[in-house]
């Protein structure tokens, strides 16, 4: 795995998709310097000090990420482990280089006095280098990776679990969050045998046989699907079989009862088409020739998830009654959900160079990111990094819904939000005066559960103060700390700051 492999795979990558202007000088002089910086180093593992950055490297390449990312992915262990400084980087390959080895560099460099604290700070520093700029979390995604696939044997089992569990915890949610599905499934799946070991042997002792069964009867579906839309004049591009990922499964099956048989997308059969209109017409089509199970069709297209997710979800009665899972999608709808933000580099040079130019990446270019500006605008309320921790956990890692303002505003919140955190979603005043609701047209209390879909209007009462009380249902850390400010200004021991 050296200079030639990368440079082909950068090249069979990009092709024409960067116009002939990526920077393959940068990437090669980044990878001759580093090589001649490391030369003699090993790592713990035993392995040259360029396996790593040259497998990160590759794989950054194949998602077709930019020159400056792939050259800091290569270079940032030479700032750290041999004399060479990221001002010397800076001379040799420019500012944004030496810009985004900086920041990798922050993120390794903090002691610790116990786990708990050790979580907290790295899951801190790596949402503030989200908002920095989001290539730095996207390479460390990938180190990540490849650290989990070649993790060694001889590491003590308390350290395994300790990296395995960080992976599962901090990095796979990231993943999640920027809507690299794929990549979350693979640091999920390479972690949960190590942090979960009892549990993934009785997955795969109960799961494998009825898996690879579904698996069969969908390779079984997919000519027969293929052939139908071919004769309703839409032809997919590919027709595939999915497997669900271990953990998600595993997961699911908790929430489930343990019920393998209600778990509908055990495999599923993914359908490519070259257009939107394509893919609602396939949708048509196979709701004619199959019966859909009630309640299972969801639209992602026309409403996506919180991370950008979009594809045409269907539930059907198959062959024999087997209930199958359907998933339609277009190639760039497939792309994204595979590699979410990471697939979005695939874009002219002449945007990205405007881009460059501003002095970072931008990530107002998606609607579906603003999570991370909002994230960049009240982190710096939480001096604890505990607190923001569980903050994070609570508002950005968990399971979304999107609910509808009555002007059809949709607002993106974690499962299980109600009225109130609507509320003070919309401003703070009409939180803090909040006195009912209505959801869907019907009168609903401030605790109720908000449901996907909802269309949620809120009563308010001019001067009215927030309870106490809602301290106990609210689960976004916004309206906890309006919640909690109000009640301490209007707290009779409050006493108004007086200018000077």
């Amino acid at each position: 795995m050296g200079l030639e492999m990368l440079l082909e795979k950068i090249k069979s990558s990009h092709g024409s998709a960067t116009g002939g202007a990526f920077d393959y000088g940068l990437v090669e002089r980044a990878y001759r310097f580093a090589e001649e910086a490391h030369q003699g180093q090993m790592r713990k593992s035993r392995d040259d000090a360029m396996t790593r950055p040259a497998a990160v490297a590759i794989r950054l390449a194949d998602w077709k990420l930019d020159a400056p990312t792939i050259a800091a992915a290569i270079l940032y262990d030479v700032a750290e482990d041999t004399p060479y400084s990221q001002k010397d980087i800076e001379k040799r390959f420019g500012s944004e280089v030496a810009f985004l080895v900086g920041a990798l560099a922050k993120l390794e460099t903090i002691h610790y006095t116990d786990a708990a604290e050790r979580n907290a700070e790295n899951m801190r520093k790596m949402i503030l280098a989200l908002a920095e700029d989001i290539r730095v979390v996207i390479i460390k995604l990938f180190d990540r990776l490849h650290a989990m696939e070649t993790i060694s044997p001889s590491l003590a089992p308390d350290d395994q679990r300790r990296m395995a569990k960080e992976t599962i915890e901090l990095y796979a949610p990231l993943a999640h969050r920027l809507g690299m599905g794929e990549i979350k499934g693979q640091l999920e799946d390479l972690a949960f045998p190590i942090v979960y070991p009892e549990e993934y042997q009785w997955l795969q002792s109960r799961v494998k046989e009825p898996l690879e069964e579904r698996r069969r009867f969908a390779e079984r579906l997919i000519p027969e699907i293929r052939e139908l839309l071919i004769r309703e004049d839409v032809s997919p591009s590919d027709v595939h079989a999915r497997a669900k990922h271990w953990y998600s499964l595993w997961r699911k099956l908790k929430r489930n009862d343990m019920n393998l048989e209600a778990i509908h997308d055990l495999v599923a059969v993914r359908i490519i088409l070259d257009t939107v209109e394509r893919c609602y017409a396939a949708l048509g089509a196979i709701h004619g020739r199959f019966m859909p199970l009630p309640g299972k069709i969801k639209d992602y297209i026309a409403l996506p998830k919180s991370n950008g997710y979009r594809s045409l979800h269907t539930t059907i009665f198959g062959p024999d009654g087997k209930i199958t899972e359907i998933q339609i999608r277009t190639p760039e709808m497939h792309r994204e959900a595979e590699g979410g933000i990471a697939a979005h580099w695939a874009y002219s040079e002449e945007t990205r160079e405007t881009e460059r130019k501003s002095g970072v990446m931008k990530l107002s270019r998606r609607r579906d990111l603003t999570w991370i500006q909002q994230l960049r605008e009240w982190h710096a309320e939480f001096e604890d990094s505990g607190e923001f921790l569980e903050s994070l956990k609570l508002d950005f890692f968990k399971d979304r819904i999107f609910v509808f303002t009555p002007k059809g505003e949709v607002i993106d919140l974690p499962e299980g939000a109600t009225p109130v955190d609507f509320a003070y979603h919309i401003h703070s005043d009409i939180g803090d005066q909040a006195v009912g609701a209505k959801i869907s047209g019907k009168m609903a209390a401030l605790d109720s559960e908000l449901k996907n879909g909802d269309i949620v209007k809120i009563l308010i009462q001019k001067n009215k103060k927030p309870s106490q009380q809602w301290l106990e249902f609210v689960k976004t850390s916004l309206a906890r700390s309006h919640i909690r400010s109000a009640l301490k200004k209007h707290s009779p021991t409050h006493t108004p700051a007086r200018a000077a």
